[in-house]
């Protein structure tokens, strides 16, 4: 018998394996977050067949996407059961961050999604999460940016191991023919960075009224050659001051995350940070629970040294997302005060893990914002 003739006599097995049937098995696979088909939202790419050897691209929202071995095993078993013949099958997971132009404010060109990172009340370890978070999107591929605009007590030069370093100003020939100065981040860890820390004296405390606050944001919105970024995380001063109302009001924001620990009062005052920012029409792209506990090095116990669940109540209570919980680690302050992050001192570790899913959870996020309510577009 032919082994190439199906078992009840019809076409060539080789035959039906095509690039319509091979759609049509896509089709069935549902993206999990907008309940819709891979094959509608344009995430399958370049299909290839040669005899049965079949290849395809599918393209996420994100090099981050926590959906990447869910959609690769969705496909594989689609294919593999509704398309006879196929002998071998490559699957390429491919990113492409999508553009969601938000009304309001000037876009900053090259850079696809700004995201503000606050905090109801300081001493919440927000700023060591923004590092962390911008760290782990570029680990994963991403092009990412990090504006410390905590003004007041700008900590990203020493989280970054940074805080010897000076910014500088470059020439910039714009489209137009014009040359411009334009401030060039200082880039550590795979991350762009500007904060206030590199331009005033260690030690020196920043003593400036609202109208300089405004001024200095700004400047390292349009005056800082950001270059391309798929993010861009702008740590903020806590509570929802001049520095938050100038941001919101210079730049379409992506979106906002609100960083608290799980005491009731920081998850409340993070309650009134997140509303602030609803009323600033600023989406909220989820809440992130950091010192969620403390697990003891010598019996691996946990102690919930802060109270339980904070976080998770105040995303509950607004009905935003809940991007994770990030322990209490003495790994995580020795990277901060070393100025090696915990994803770079210990990129294998457990802490590590924790940040990365974090980080994956928000530009899933993301990625449902530019998706749903606006048309994708190529920067």
């Amino acid at each position: 018998m032919n082994e190439n003739i199906s078992p009840n006599g019809e076409a060539p097995l080789s035959e039906t394996v095509s690039e319509a049937a091979i759609t049509a098995a896509l089709k069935t696979v549902q993206e999990p977050d907008l309940h819709r088909d891979l094959v509608s939202l344009g995430m399958i790419k370049n299909i290839k067949i040669c005899e049965g050897n079949v290849a395809f691209q599918v393209e996420l929202t994100s090099p981050a996407s926590p959906l990447k071995a869910k959609i690769e095993r969705d496909c594989r078993d689609a294919v593999m059961a509704q398309v006879p013949g196929v002998t071998a099958l490559k699957i390429e997971i491919t990113s492409r961050v999508p553009t969601k132009r938000p009304m309001g404010g000037k876009v900053l060109p090259g850079v696809k999604h700004v995201i503000a990172i606050a905090s109801g009340k300081g001493g919440v370890g927000k700023s060591t999460v923004s590092a962390n978070l911008a760290i782990a999107l570029a680990q994963a591929g991403a092009k990412v940016g990090l504006m410390d605009a905590d003004v007041y007590g700008p900590t990203i030069p020493m989280l970054m191991g940074l805080e010897d370093e000076e910014l500088q100003q470059v020439a910039v020939r714009l489209p137009d023919g014009n040359t411009v100065p334009r401030i060039v981040p200082l880039e550590r860890h795979g991350v762009a960075t500007v904060s206030m820390g590199y331009m005033v004296p260690q030690g020196q405390p920043v003593v400036w009224r609202g109208p300089m606050l405004s001024k200095v944001v700004n400047q390292f919105l349009n005056d800082v050659d950001w270059g391309e970024r798929d993010y861009l995380l702008v740590d903020l001063p806590p509570g929802t001051g001049d520095v938050t109302m100038s941001l919101s009001e210079a730049i379409p924001l992506s979106g906002a995350v609100i960083v608290t620990t799980p005491q009731d009062v920081a998850a409340s005052i993070a309650v009134k940070s997140l509303r602030a920012f609803q009323r600033l029409n600023v989406p909220i792209l989820g809440v992130v629970e950091n010192m969620a506990y403390f697990v003891a090095p010598d019996t691996g116990k946990a102690y919930y040294i802060f109270g339980h669940g904070g976080g998770a109540t105040a995303a509950e209570e607004l009905k935003v997302p809940f991007l994770g919980e990030i322990p209490l680690s003495i790994a995580v302050r020795q990277g901060s005060d070393d100025g090696e992050p915990v994803l770079i001192s210990d990129p294998d570790g457990e802490m590590a893990g924790y940040f990365r899913e974090a980080a994956g959870q928000l530009a899933r996020q993301i990625g449902i914002q530019a998706r749903r309510f606006q048309p994708l577009s190529v920067m």
